[in-house]
């Protein structure tokens, strides 16, 4: 069984200082292809738009491959970073277009983004070394906690060994990763990071009341995720009534898109939250919320930081999560969490000290800790405080970033030794 590593302490502080670099093999830029899954959104093209964005462009070639297209391809193409677009639904004919894209200029590392892209990927990197060429060192971040059916998990186990090292998010899928036999090739823990300039000097939304239609000053408790079921929304709308109780004034921002949408507003309504029906001059700057809503679900919002930043409290209630970075962006901006403690999350908050956890599917602790946060003003103020420190000192997206150049380096190092070349003149 192999244990995570992670990447060696130095005297130098990674979220402020560069470092120094190992030369570049061959004195040329390292060839890199991010091999994606899908190109909407999501915590992994988050993550992979994050890591391009604090890239060393002068010393990575970098380019991506998705098997989808999206709204995450038009983000990162805006970054400069070419993008090839594989739309083939087959994974056949999927392997044998990627593997003509990258055959033109083979890449040294080929770095794999959610199960299709490690399926996809570690296959090309195989058939371009039966090409003759440098088999590519093959990478896989690990960003999901989901449990995959039997097939895909031995579909997973049996390509690990032509893999060269996984990266997984957070000690949670480490363990996943060690269950579900993929053990045989080195895991590195590299938690995903945070960009710090984005949020220290970030302003609140100050258009909320005028956009939603509630008074200046009213409470605003805000959860930020894909509308998907393993978010735990339903959780959150169950909880509502119960924080209403205690603070009558305390209003509840949905933000996000998803499949269930609808399912949650029809919840939401049930619940008697979403307030009259809106009609005539009472909805003129107002988006998606009603007359007395207690609950409003503004969909996609592209300010997500100015949003957070207004919010009193920052909630997570999933059922799963391999990390949950929107809690680390919250913490980032001093906003009081509420999260589960499930998957990564404790990992990122101490209970009581930098956050409150509370058990998944469970309105009512979930209600208290919500109400605990908006009534005790001292106590917000202080897991703020602390949660914001910890996010500065330990979850910055130049240490992200600096340990995965570093597997790239290594990775770079690997290919050259193992060469056509090299394997001539050895």
């Amino acid at each position: 069984m192999t244990a995570p590593t992670t990447t060696a302490p130095t005297t130098t502080d990674p979220c402020r200082d560069s470092g120094l670099r190992r030369p570049l093999p061959e004195g040329q830029p390292i060839r890199v292809v991010e091999m994606l899954a899908t190109g909407s959104n999501g915590g992994a093209q988050g993550h992979l738009w994050s890591l391009l964005a604090r890239m060393d462009r002068s010393r990575y070639d970098v380019s991506v491959v998705t098997l989808s297209d999206g709204s995450a391809v038009r983000r990162i193409r805006a970054l400069g970073v070419p993008v090839h677009v594989v739309t083939e639904s087959d994974d056949g004919a999927a392997l044998r277009a990627v593997v003509g894209i990258l055959a033109e200029r083979p890449p040294q590392v080929i770095h794999n983004h959610m199960y299709r892209a490690e399926v996809i990927g570690t296959r090309v990197a195989l058939a371009l070394g039966e090409r003759g060429m440098a088999r590519p060192y093959v990478m896989g971040t690990v960003h999901s906690s989901r449990f995959r059916s039997w097939e895909d998990r031995a579909l997973l186990r049996a390509l690990t060994p032509a893999m060269d090292r996984l990266i997984a998010v957070s000690r949670s899928i480490v363990a996943k990763l060690h269950a579900e036999g993929r053990d045989s090739v080195p895991i590195e823990l590299i938690y995903n990071g945070v960009d710090l300039s984005r949020y220290d000097q970030q302003e609140a939304c100050c258009t909320l009341p005028e956009e939603y239609g509630f008074e200046a000053g009213t409470p605003l408790v805000g959860v930020v995720a894909r509308l998907e079921p393993e978010k735990g929304h339903q959780t959150l709308l169950e909880a509502w009534p119960l924080v209403l109780e205690r603070v009558p004034r305390a209003r509840l921002l949905v933000v996000g898109e998803g499949s269930q949408a609808e399912a949650l507003e029809a919840q939401a309504r049930t619940l008697g939250l979403l307030g009259e029906e809106c009609a005539g001059d009472r909805c003129v700057g107002t988006r998606r919320a009603r007359p007395g809503a207690k609950v409003v679900f503004t969909g996609r919002r592209d300010d997500v930081p100015a949003v957070t930043a207004a919010l009193d409290v920052a909630v997570l209630p999933s059922y799963r999560e391999a990390q949950g970075v929107v809690i680390l962006e919250a913490m980032a901006l001093s906003r009081p969490v509420v999260a589960t403690n499930v998957g990564g999350i404790p990992e990122m908050i101490e209970d009581g000290r930098t956050g409150l956890l509370v058990p998944p599917r469970d309105p009512a602790a979930l209600a208290d800790a919500i109400g605990r946060l908006l009534l005790d003003h001292p106590l917000a103020d202080t897991l703020a405080r602390a949660g914001h420190d910890l996010v500065h000192d330990r979850f910055c997206i130049e240490r992200m970033v600096a340990a995965i150049e570093d597997l790239y380096d290594a990775g770079a190092s690997v290919v050259a030794a193992r060469s056509p070349g090299a394997r001539t003149a050895a």
